[in-house]
């Protein structure tokens, strides 16, 4: 993996990530940092409602769900349940996998 300047190796941060796009598309760094803001919590929307999102090309958010289960901590009787909960998947576009394998 090589570096990008002012980039920590293998980490982008928001703020980079969102002045990397404005610059991409010649916009303003405000309205960018709008549409991403609002891109995230629609995305968030949906998928806490159960949809799947499909990016033609790119690929599909969707929730999994995963089963509660008992955890061991060091703190109290030592154990304690977790409930049921969903999380937020992706799953790439064969055409974006290769993209990034090639890169």
């Amino acid at each position: 993996m090589s570096t990008i300047a002012g980039l920590e190796q293998g980490r982008v941060s928001r703020r980079e990530f969102v002045q990397r796009v404005a610059r991409r598309g010649k916009l303003p760094l405000g309205v960018t940092q709008q549409v991403y803001d609002a891109f995230i919590e629609e995305l968030i929307d949906l998928v806490s409602q159960g949809n799947k999102v499909t990016l033609t090309g790119f690929g599909r958010f969707y929730p999994q769900e995963h089963k509660g289960h008992r955890v061991r901590f060091a703190d109290g009787d030592g154990s304690m349940q977790i409930d049921d909960y969903t999380v937020l998947k992706f799953s790439a576009t064969r055409a974006v996998n290769r993209s990034v394998a090639g890169s």
